[in-house]
């Protein structure tokens, strides 16, 4: 089994929306929310690492998410290790390895 930590932030207006849509994928528990800045704290529960990766794609394709970040891992032994970030994760756009988020670059 694994968990994950993830910090979410709904855009402007959205962080009951995302709230409702966070809450209705499965694995995923919402904790923690903060209305002034859109963060909210969530886990998701999955059998392996490539059960969070679906998951955490799964979050950062809902509307109205502006940033979904892993910010704590924890695993038991993975039958299915995985050795790389997937490349659809690895957000790094060249500025000196800094981590920019797809909706925050345009």
């Amino acid at each position: 089994m694994n968990i994950s930590g993830i910090l979410v932030v709904a855009g402007p207006g959205r962080l009951d929306t995302v709230k409702e849509q966070l809450g209705r994928l499965e694995g995923v528990d919402v904790h923690q929310h903060d209305p002034a800045s859109g963060r909210i704290i969530v886990t998701l529960e999955a059998e392996d690492v490539s059960g969070e990766v679906e998951g955490l794609k799964r979050i950062k394709a809902l509307p109205g998410i502006v940033l979904a970040e892993m910010v704590y891992h924890y695993f038991e032994d993975d039958p299915h290790p995985v050795s790389e970030l997937p490349p659809e994760l690895d957000e790094v756009d060249g500025l000196e390895g800094i981590r920019v988020p797809a909706a925050l670059r345009d």
